[in-house]
């Protein structure tokens, strides 16, 4: 094989290869890295690198929101995932809140708590993305 053929095949193989990992990779880890992307676009930190008692801003997508009382308070709670880990998010006397469901894209602001081992932002500032910019 001369040169000319092998420097012709290398670029193929790479595109040969990135093709392969594009298909073997899952669905879940696909969306996990658009949604650090996204979250570095928007100046966001990311959750993973998040500790006790740091003022944060994150963004991700709500995976679940439930009504939760807590010592016989309506409690909304909610769980973002910003591909790098999940945040719990915690609204202390709401039943609901026009907008929070699950899929939904949102950024939040405030400081972490750890309960339980599990980040917690308790009444965080929020700010709800456009349906359209999913």
């Amino acid at each position: 094989m001369n040169g000319a053929t092998r420097a012709r095949q290398q670029p193929r193989e790479g595109r040969f290869r990135r093709f392969l990992e594009r298909l073997s990779s899952s669905e879940e880890e696909r969306r996990s890295a658009e949604l650090r992307e996204e979250s570095a676009g928007e100046g966001c930190g990311r959750i993973s690198e998040c500790s006790d008692r740091q003022l944060v801003r994150v963004a991700g997508t709500l995976r679940t929101v439930t009504l939760r009382p807590r010592a016989g308070v309506p409690t909304l709670e909610a769980e973002l995932f910003d591909g790098s880990a999940s945040l719990d998010v915690v609204w202390l006397g709401r039943r609901a809140i026009a907008g929070i469901e699950p899929g939904r894209r949102l950024v939040v602001r405030g400081r972490i708590a750890l309960c339980g081992g599990r980040p917690v932002l308790f009444n965080p500032q929020y700010e709800l993305k456009p349906l359209g910019q999913e």
